[in-house]
């Protein structure tokens, strides 16, 4: 199983938004070029994140793009299903399956579906955006003269 990119650039994206302490949206390319992420790529999945209710947009000169709700009351599960939709380790999950009653493996794709569904339901942006504070914090140069 592997992640898409877009789905760890949602989370990437989300944080960014969650670390902006002085409230004002954040523009697609000022997001893009953070993020060293394309423009295009950015507007595609703020467009997921919006129709999901993770993120608002406003027009005009000011305009750009904020969090909807608070940064703690977001989990990583909500930005991952937002960006890739339902998280399954394997599409039989979501889909109907010929073999669903005869399968003996298709209860431990959804076991382990079901783990790691808790387990990004347990993380939060709020975490996320401290965590990218330390790391920014620790990875900063101090000058003395």
């Amino acid at each position: 199983m592997k992640l898409s990119t877009k789905g760890r650039y949602a989370a990437r994206i989300m944080v960014y938004l969650a670390r902006r302490r002085d409230g004002c949206p954040a523009r697609k390319q000022e997001i893009a070029e953070a993020e060293g992420i394309s423009a295009d790529y950015v507007a595609q999945i703020l467009v997921k994140l919006k129709t999901a209710g993770l993120v608002r947009s406003r027009r005009g000169a000011r305009g750009g793009f904020t969090l909807a709700r608070d940064a703690q009351s977001i989990s990583v599960a909500d930005i991952v299903s937002a960006a890739e939709g339902p998280i399954a380790l394997v599409s039989c999950q979501s889909e109907l399956c010929e073999r669903t009653d005869v399968c003996v493996t298709r209860t431990v794709w959804e076991e382990a579906s079901e783990l790691l569904r808790r387990l990004l339901e347990q993380k939060t942006l709020a975490e996320l955006a401290r965590k990218a504070d330390e790391v920014q914090a620790s990875t900063q140069f101090m000058y003395y003269i």
